[in-house]
């Protein structure tokens, strides 16, 4: 799980305004009394503190990496759908793997249009019985049976993330930037679905099942009243994830010829 919050952190490069930006030499802070007694003095056998530079720590954290590392993380991501309530980590552990890839999962123009809500216990409860009686009241009785199954199995989980976007940070975007206005909502949609993705693999890392489920717009009102949150706030998508209670189905693959092309090597 650590490899892959690293993946995600190392495309953080040093800042040009770092780099423009030159800090006053320590020695011209210092009174010339004092440097007239640190002369006479030997020097400290502790090391002065120096200043580490973004692109260093980096250059160190990517040499420990490669692309199998998430190649692996990336083949292992199944869609579990018998889960149970027994979590392989503390759901302190989850929130602290949530928060750091919220925190740097790429947005255009850094806009940062995410927004997540963990649900546990009664909370992950309560979702699945509000998604039960908003369908209970949409569907024949005859077709609800079924329904009512699945969602049973998403209810028998430990817990459910809930992927929102903001719009009101999506329209600060098109307001800034006028001849990109149009494209602000699909690269929330990549950005969030980016989200969904690091946080599936990574919970399965964990040694958790996971799967991705998109019970709005249906729900989405009672899911807002019920949380109190804030309108603006678009619901996206439910990660239901726990215990794994069985394996995932055959992964079958169209053939690769007819999916990618190369040109120029």
């Amino acid at each position: 799980m650590q490899r892959l919050l690293k993946l995600a952190t190392a495309r953080v490069t040093s800042s040009p305004l770092r780099s423009a930006t030159s800090s006053p030499s320590p020695s011209s802070l210092v009174p010339k009394s004092v440097t007239a007694i640190l002369k006479t003095t030997s020097p400290p056998t502790v090391r002065p503190l120096t200043t580490t530079s973004t692109t260093t720590t980096t250059a160190t954290m990517s040499s420990n990496l490669s692309a199998n590392t998430a190649l692996d993380l990336i083949k292992n991501r199944r869609t579990i759908y018998a889960l149970n309530k027994d979590l392989t980590i503390t759901e302190d552990r989850i929130q602290e793997i949530v928060k750091d890839a919220l925190q740097h999962v790429p947005s255009s123009y850094n806009s940062q249009s995410n927004r997540v809500v963990v649900l546990f216990n009664n909370d992950h409860n309560k979702f699945w019985e509000i998604a039960h009686d908003v369908l209970k009241g949409m569907l024949p009785e005859d077709r609800f049976e079924a329904t009512a199954t699945r969602l049973a199995m998403f209810k028998a989980a430990a817990g459910t993330i809930m992927f929102f976007e903001d719009m009101s940070a999506v329209e600060v975007m098109q307001a800034k930037f006028p001849p990109y206005a149009d494209r602000f909502l699909p690269w929330a949609a990549q950005s969030v679905g980016m989200l969904e993705y690091i946080l599936w693999v990574a919970l399965e890392a964990e040694g958790l099942g996971a799967n991705l489920q998109h019970y709005n717009p249906i729900v989405d009102a009672k899911v807002t009243e019920e949380w109190k949150l804030p309108a603006s706030w678009k619901l996206n998508a439910q990660l239901v994830f726990g215990g794994r209670a069985g394996e995932p189905g055959e992964k079958t693959f169209a053939p690769l010829e007819e999916k990618y092309k190369v040109f120029g090597n």
